[in-house]
């Protein structure tokens, strides 16, 4: 019989999208690199200094755009309680950092945890389910159609380019007047709107994955100025990009 709570740290190289699903509850960490979650029709970047809360039996999709460092925590169901929502995507605060560093001392094992170590798992399942109250509003939409996941993908794919509506919708097959009622039926947002999320995702994994400067992050995800890809990443996160870059360092 398994702990009832233990961790471990990881390193991955770049992987295409794989199932997830563990009968524990799962708070995910990256502290290099950069992991891509979907589910639920949604999908979110794992940078550094946020992490995920997948609820036990929940399955998730997984990528790795990027090698990546990960740490892992792993709750007893009977250990922590349920969390608040399957999949949340948050902001880890100093506190549970410092917790996350010092759960990965003690791995799975069958003997029980020593009651300091149990302590501080609880007070780690005790500061995440709090802060995952506060999910993270930087979310892209995944799509339910295999035309709108493809439409998707492709902008996604051409985020460097000039990328037109139009043409996205000859590629996958339908006028652009049924592409745009896709994108409202099943992002509940336009395509420009996607474009922007999907833009300002690929530049918190390019800010998570180097030391290229912002200038040229903002260059290479689309933006040929400088102070608008400022002001839609501040919109979406709350920070500028070089503020955002900060917080990946304890």
């Amino acid at each position: 019989m398994s702990r009832e709570a233990y961790a471990f740290a990881r390193d991955f190289t770049d992987a295409p999208p794989s199932e997830l699903c563990v009968d524990r509850h799962y708070l995910l960490c990256a502290s290099r690199g950069a992991l891509r979650l979907e589910a639920h029709g949604k999908s979110w970047s794992l940078p550094p200094a946020r992490a995920a809360l997948i609820a036990a039996g929940e399955p998730i999709q997984v990528a790795i755009p990027q090698p990546v460092t990960t740490s892992s925590v792993l709750f007893d169901p009977q250990f922590a309680p349920e969390p608040p929502a399957p999949l949340t995507v948050f902001d880890l605060s100093p506190l549970a950092r410092a917790l996350v560093s010092e759960c990965v001392a003690w791995p799975e094992a069958a003997d029980p945890l020593p009651p300091y170590a149990r302590s501080i798992f609880g007070a780690l399942a005790a500061v995440a389910w709090q802060l995952a109250l506060q999910p993270s509003p930087v979310t892209v939409p995944a799509g339910q159609s295999s035309e709108l996941r493809r439409a998707l993908a492709l902008t996604d794919g051409r985020l460097g380019e000039d990328v037109r509506f139009d043409d996205l919708a000859h590629d996958v097959g339908l006028a652009p007047r049924s592409l745009a009622r896709r994108f409202e039926d099943e992002c509940g947002m336009t395509w420009r709107a996607a474009l922007r999320r999907l833009r300002v995702r690929r530049a918190v994994e390019e800010l998570a994955g180097g030391e290229d400067s912002v200038t040229t992050i903002a260059h290479r995800v689309g933006y040929t100025s400088l102070s608008a890809f400022n002001a839609a990443f501040r919109e979406l996160t709350g920070r500028t990009p070089t503020e955002y870059r900060a917080t990946f360092r304890p």
